[in-house]
């Protein structure tokens, strides 16, 4: 199912629905790019708010998925991360106002689908977590996406969050920087709405120079440094001990063997 678009006055509501925890697979890597094709091709001068369902904005990677790709070959690794990273990409740099409307738990990919938005609001509910747990299950971090939460968060915020995987409140994360405001459940999506209708119109075009401007040193350093180390990503990713973590991870959680 495509993602929804719902139009609130001047701002692209998008909906994130490709399941209902929003883990990234292939079909959510395709649903946001259907949704921003129709964004570029029907709402062009609308900033977007992104937001997920229910108790999940996104569980990131759908390791049913993805662990039995980790576990086969690394030419097939790196196909697949070239496309991941043109769905974060694509994100990260699109030239009208983002907002991500975190509305409920985020984990690893989904963590960073909300930080490569412009501005991050989250519910303001300790139940929920926020975590970048990749590094514990046998997952390295992408150098790209280490750059583009520096940029987010500041390069202490993100060292921390990345190498400890810590699985943290929405308090604690608004405490360390990686959400800029919480609000009660009832007016987050209004008050992503607000924050996104804050550029003018007429104003659209400085908006996305000065973007281009703010990002240029996260693009020089993703393309002449974090690109050349990310090579050695599938080598990485398919190594016996990650598949040994990959293995011990899947057991814990799902109290049974891996797929394979």
């Amino acid at each position: 199912m495509s993602w929804t678009i719902e139009r609130r006055g001047r701002v692209a509501v998008v909906t994130m629905n490709t399941n209902p925890v929003n883990a990234q697979n292939r079909a959510f890597f395709a649903d946001l790019h259907n949704a921003f094709d129709r964004l570029e091709r029907d709402h062009p001068q609308s900033p977007v708010v992104l937001t997920g369902t229910g108790a999940r904005f996104s569980a990131g990677l759908d390791l049913g998925e993805h662990f039995p790709l980790f576990a086969g070959d690394p030419a097939q690794v790196a196909s697949w991360f070239a496309d991941y990273r043109a769905t974060n990409m694509r994100l990260f740099t699109y030239p009208r106002p983002t907002v991500a409307a975190v509305n409920g738990h985020a984990f690893a990919g989904g963590v960073i689908t909300a930080a490569v938005c412009d501005h991050r609001i989250a519910v303001a509910d300790d139940h929920v977590k926020f975590g970048l747990n990749e590094v514990p299950i046998g997952v390295p971090m992408p150098a790209v996406y280490i750059r583009m939460l520096a940029f987010a968060w500041g390069e202490p915020v993100a060292t921390r969050a990345s190498l400890l995987g810590e699985i943290v409140n929405p308090t604690q994360a608004y405490t360390m920087g990686m959400v800029h405001e919480l609000v009660d459940a009832d007016v987050l999506l209004d008050r992503a709405i607000e924050i996104a209708e804050q550029t003018p119109d007429d104003c659209l075009p400085q908006y996305a120079f000065t973007k281009r401007a703010c990002q240029a040193a996260a693009l020089r350093d993703i393309a002449e440094l974090a690109d050349q180390l990310d090579a050695e990503l599938p080598i990485e990713m398919t190594s016996d001990d990650a598949r040994h973590a990959h293995r011990r991870y899947w057991t814990q959680l799902k109290v049974k063997q891996p797929p394979s």
